[in-house]
C-alpha cells in the first residue's frame, strides 16, 4: 500500500482516542485522511462498534466508500458501505454516510446504538447538517455514551475552536501533501467588469498548451461552467467533463475516472473541493468564486450569491493539483488580492434558511446544544415562526405530532407540509421544487415545468435533461409512505408549502404584487403570468426591497379560500392616510398583508378615528394657536414655582397625544381640519381646578392696572410683557411680576408710541423719566408730567382745552 502523508500520525491519533475518545485531526489535502483514518481506528481496534464517517456530498460519500473497500480488496458492501439519499449498501465495519443520515440516525435513536465512532470528514465546510450533527454527537457522548469516539478532520479548519468545543481534544497535525504544488498568481488583476468564464477559459487556453496531465478548472456554478465550455477551443484529445451538483450521479462518477487516452479538463464547481481524488489532474486554475445560499430573515428568502472564495478554500482547490503527482494551481487573481480574501467561509449556520435545522431542534427537544457557532437569534425566530405556520409548532412552542412527520421527511419543512397534507400527488411537485430548474430561458410559470415532467411541452425555452433525470428519479422517493388524498390543483399544492408567499397583484400597470407575508415582488414585465391577480410564488431572487419573481403560479380566490378561509377575515381599518392627508376608515377582508377585498365603512367609532388622527398629527407636527402659545408659556413660568404642572414642551406633547389631545378631536379628520383646530381647551384640561387655579395666581392672563383695567400679558418672547400708556403707572413703586420673572414693560406715550421698554419701573422713574419728562411735555402738554410720578395718581385723561 502506498504510503500517504498521514499516516506518519495515525499511531498519535489513535493514541488520543483511546485516552480521551475524541481528536481533531488537521492535514493538508492529499494527506490522505479520509482513506487511511476509517481502516486505522478499524485496524487498531479501539471500538467493538461501527465507525461512521461524515461527507459533505453524495459524491465523495460513494467514492470514499468505493476506495476504502479497495484498500481491503473487498467490494463495496462487505466491510465498507455507504448511505446517501436514495442509494446505500450496508457495510459490517464502517459506513460512509451524508451528513443529513446521521441526524436522521441520531433522531430515531439517540443513544447510537452499535456505532462506536464518528469520523467528521472536511468539516471545515461548515455545512448547517455538520454543525449539527457535531452538537447532537458531542451531547451524546457526554450525557448518553462516555464510549462514544469522535474525530473530526479538515486540511483547512481553525482546530483549535473545535478543540475547545470538545472539551479540550487533542489536535494531531499532518505535515506535507503527498506531492508539491507551486501555486501562481495574475501579475496584474483583472479589469472589474471582466466574466469570469471568459477570464478562465483565456486562461485555459493559455496553460492547456503548457502543461501536461488533467486539469481541474474550479467555477462557481453551472452556467458559468456551460459558458467557458462554450469558449474552449483545445485539440481533439482534450476531453471536457462538467462536475456540478445538479448533475446525474453517473454523470458525476464519469466526470472523475480517468480517461482512456489524451488529457481531460474537468471544469467543476466546489463539488470538487472535497475528498475527492480526480484521477490525472496535476493543474487547477481556480476562478476564484464561490456560489453561496444566503437567507435573510427580513424577506423571509434565500437566494445564492457569487462570493470571492476564502483563503482556506483557495488552498483546499489548490491542493487538488498534488494529488497523483507534483503539480501547478493558477489563481485568477493577484498575489496582492490573495492576502484579502477572508480566511474563512461562513459557517451554513450564519448565512442559511434555518427551518430545517429549527424543526431538528424542536424534535431533539431542546436549544441547550454546544454549537461551534450558535445560531442567530432573528433568523431562528424567523424559521420557527414559519415552523407555526405550517402546524409544526403549538402555541407554546412545542413540536406538533404534524411537526415530528414533517421532520423524518427528506426535504424542506415546507415542502415536507405539502406532502403530508397532498399526498402522493405532491411528490412530482416536491421534486420539482427540490432540483435545479429542468426548464432554461422559460417564462417563470410552473405549469410548464410540469408539462416537461409530462413529457408534453413544446414552449419556448431549454430542457435541461439532466435536472429533468433527477426530479423523475426522486419522484418514486419521495411518494414512498405517503397517502393518497383528493385531487389538489398545482396552485394549491404551493400554496401549502408557500402560505407566506402568496401574492396579490398591487392596482398600476407594472406587474408588482405585494406577498402575503408582506414583502413585494416582481415579475417581468413580459412573463406571462404578469397579468394574473394572484399568484403563488416559489422562487425569487432575494432581493430585499422587492423580490424579481423567478418561478410561481396563478392561483384562484376560490382554491386561496378553499385552502385558508379560516385565516381570511373581515377587520375594520381607520388608519391615517399620508398620501390622503386625511383618516381613512375602510372594511376589509385580508389573508396575512393581501387586501382580497375593500369597503367603505360608514359608521366608524369617533374614538377610533380620533387615535388614527393622532397618528396623522405625529407626521403633520403640532400646531397652536396664539392664545394657546400664551397659555403654555404661563405653564413653563408657573412649573417653576409649581412643579405639579405639566410639562407641555412639543415633545412631551407629541409622545402623549392620546392622553390630552385625542378626548377633544371630535369631527377633526384631515390635514385641513388639524389646521383649523384650537387647541387651547385640550391644554387647559390638562390642569385640574386647583393647580388652575394657582396658575391664575402665579402666571396670570392678564395684568390689572393701578386703575383696575386688565391688559393681557404677552408670554410669547423671552420673558412674558405688557404694554400701557405710561400715565397709567403714576404711582406704582414697586415693578410688577409674574411670579419670580419682572414683567417686560412697554411705556406708550399718549399717542400711543413706545417712549421706554423696562423691567425696573422704580430706576426708570428715577433716572430716565425726567428726559421723557421734558421730551413728552412739549409734545403733549395737556397731558399729566408730574416731577416725582410716584406721588402722582394713575391717569388716562388729558386737560380740557383752554386750560
Amino acid at each position: 500500500m502506498t504510503t500517504l502523508p498521514v499516516d506518519i500520525v495515525l499511531p498519535d491519533l489513535i493514541a488520543a482516542l483511546r485516552s480521551h475518545n475524541r481528536a481533531v485531526l488537521q492535514a493538508p489535502p492529499g494527506a490522505g485522511k479520509t482513506s487511511r483514518v476509517p481502516l486505522a481506528i478499524l485496524d487498531a481496534d479501539v471500538t467493538p462498534g461501527k465507525i461512521i464517517m461524515l461527507e459533505p456530498r453524495r459524491l465523495a460519500a460513494r467514492a470514499a466508500a468505493d476506495r476504502l473497500a479497495e484498500q481491503l480488496g473487498e467490494k463495496t458492501g462487505q466491510t465498507v458501505g455507504y448511505r446517501m439519499r436514495g442509494d446505500s449498501k450496508s457495510g459490517s465495519r464502517i459506513e460512509v454516510v451524508t451528513e443529513g443520515i446521521l441526524t436522521r440516525m441520531i433522531q430515531s435513536d439517540p443513544e447510537l446504538p452499535g456505532i462506536g465512532a464518528v469520523i467528521f470528514d472536511e468539516f471545515h465546510e461548515r455545512s448547517l447538517n455538520a454543525d449539527l450533527g457535531l452538537a447532537f454527537v458531542w451531547e451524546i457522548a457526554q450525557v448518553l455514551r462516555d464510549d462514544l469516539q469522535i474525530v473530526v478532520m479538515s486540511a483547512t479548519l481553525d482546530a483549535a475552536p473545535v478543540a475547545a468545543l470538545l472539551d479540550d481534544a487533542p489536535i494531531i497535525t499532518s505535515e506535507g501533501r503527498t506531492f508539491p504544488v507551486t501555486r501562481h498568481y495574475l501579475p496584474r488583476a483583472l479589469p472589474p467588469k471582466t466574466r469570469i468564464a471568459h477570464a478562465t477559459a483565456d486562461m485555459i487556453h493559455e496553460i492547456a498548451p503548457q502543461s501536461t496531465g488533467g486539469i481541474l478548472v474550479f467555477l462557481p456554478g453551472e452556467g458559468e461552467i456551460r459558458e467557458t465550455a462554450k469558449r474552449l477551443n483545445l485539440p481533439a484529445d482534450h476531453h471536457i467533463r462538467p462536475l456540478y451538483g445538479a448533475m446525474p450521479f453517473k454523470d458525476q462518477r464519469a466526470a472523475i475516472a480517468p480517461v482512456t487516452q489524451g488529457r481531460k479538463i474537468v471544469l467543476a464547481t466546489s463539488i470538487a473541493e472535497t475528498s475527492l481524488t480526480i484521477e490525472d489532474i496535476t493543474v487547477v486554475i481556480d476562478a476564484g468564486r464561490a456560489r453561496r445560499s444566503r437567507f435573510d430573515p427580513n424577506s423571509g428568502m434565500s437566494r445564492l450569491v457569487t462570493e470571492k472564495v476564502s483563503r482556506a478554500e483557495a488552498t483546499q482547490r489548490a491542493g487538488r493539483a498534488g494529488r497523483v503527482a507534483a503539480g501547478d494551481a493558477y489563481a485568477l487573481w493577484t498575489k496582492g488580492e490573495d492576502g484579502a480574501l477572508a480566511a474563512f467561509p461562513p459557517a451554513g449556520i450564519e448565512v442559511e434558511d434555518l427551518a430545517p435545522l429549527a424543526i431538528e431542534l424542536d424534535v431533539w427537544g431542546s436549544d441547550d446544544l454546544s454549537f461551534l457557532t450558535p445560531p442567530p437569534p432573528g433568523p431562528l425566530a424567523e424559521a420557527r415562526a414559519l415552523l407555526t405556520t405550517l402546524g409544526a409548532r403549538d402555541g407554546q412552542g412545542k413540536i406538533t405530532a404534524h411537526g415530528r412527520k414533517l421532520a423524518a421527511l427528506p426535504v424542506h419543512p415546507r415542502l415536507g407540509h405539502m406532502l403530508l397534507t397532498a399526498g402522493k400527488q405532491a411528490a412530482p411537485t416536491a421534486a420539482l421544487l427540490s432540483s435545479r430548474d429542468p426548464l432554461r430561458g422559460a417564462p417563470a410559470d410552473l405549469s410548464l415545468r410540469m408539462k416537461v415532467l409530462r413529457g408534453n411541452y413544446d414552449g419556448p425555452g431549454q430542457i435541461n435533461h439532466a435536472a429533468l433525470q433527477q426530479i423523475k428519479a426522486d419522484i418514486p422517493r419521495l411518494a414512498k409512505g405517503l397517502d393518497d388524498k383528493p385531487h389538489l390543483e398545482l396552485a394549491a399544492q404551493l400554496a401549502l408549502a408557500y402560505p407566506d408567499r402568496i401574492g396579490l397583484r398591487r392596482k398600476g400597470d407594472a406587474p408588482r404584487y405585494v406577498l402575503s407575508g408582506g414583502k413585494g415582488a416582481v415579475f417581468d414585465a413580459t412573463d406571462t403570468l404578469a397579468g394574473q391577480r394572484l399568484i403563488v410564488a416559489t422562487d425569487l431572487d432575494g432581493d430585499t426591497r422587492e423580490a424579481k419573481i423567478r418561478q410561481a403560479a396563478a392561483i384562484d380566490e376560490a382554491t386561496l379560500r378553499d385552502l385558508y378561509g379560516d385565516q381570511i377575515h373581515w377587520h375594520d381599518i381607520c388608519t391615517w392616510s399620508k398620501r390622503d392627508g386625511r383618516v381613512l376608515t375602510r372594511k376589509q377582508e385580508t389573508f396575512g398583508a393581501l387586501i382580497l377585498d375593500d369597503r367603505n365603512w360608514t359608521n366608524p367609532d369617533p374614538m377610533m378615528i380620533a387615535t388614527a388622527m393622532c397618528d396623522g398629527i405625529r407626521q403633520l407636527g403640532l400646531r397652536f394657536s396664539a392664545a394657546a402659545n400664551r397659555f403654555r408659556a404661563r405653564v413653563a413660568l408657573g412649573r417653576d414655582s409649581d412643579p405639579s404642572l405639566p410639562d407641555m414642551d412639543d415633545d412631551t406633547l407629541i409622545s402623549t397625544l392620546d392622553d390630552w389631545l385625542l378626548p377633544h378631536l371630535d369631527g377633526v379628520k384631515t390635514t385641513a381640519d388639524w389646521k383649523n383646530f384650537d387647541a387651547l381647551q385640550a391644554l387647559r384640561s390638562m390642569l385640574d381646578w386647583g393647580q388652575m387655579q394657582r396658575l391664575d395666581t402665579t402666571v396670570p392672563p392678564h395684568f390689572t392696572t393701578p386703575m383696575g383695567r386688565k391688559t393681557p400679558i404677552d408670554y410669547d418672547g423671552e420673558a412674558p410683557e405688557i404694554t400701557l400708556r405710561l400715565q397709567e403707572l403714576f404711582g406704582v413703586t414697586r415693578h410688577p411680576t409674574v411670579g419670580k420673572t419682572p414683567l417686560r414693560i412697554t411705556l406708550l406715550s399718549p399717542g400711543q408710541k413706545p417712549v421706554q421698554t423696562t423691567t425696573d419701573l422704580p430706576n426708570f422713574w428715577k433716572t430716565s423719566y425726567a428726559d421723557v419728562r421734558k421730551d413728552m411735555r412739549g409734545r403733549y402738554p395737556r397731558h399729566p408730567w408730574p416731577e416725582d410720578p410716584t406721588q402722582a395718581d394713575p391717569t388716562l385723561r388729558a386737560k380740557p382745552r383752554g386750560t
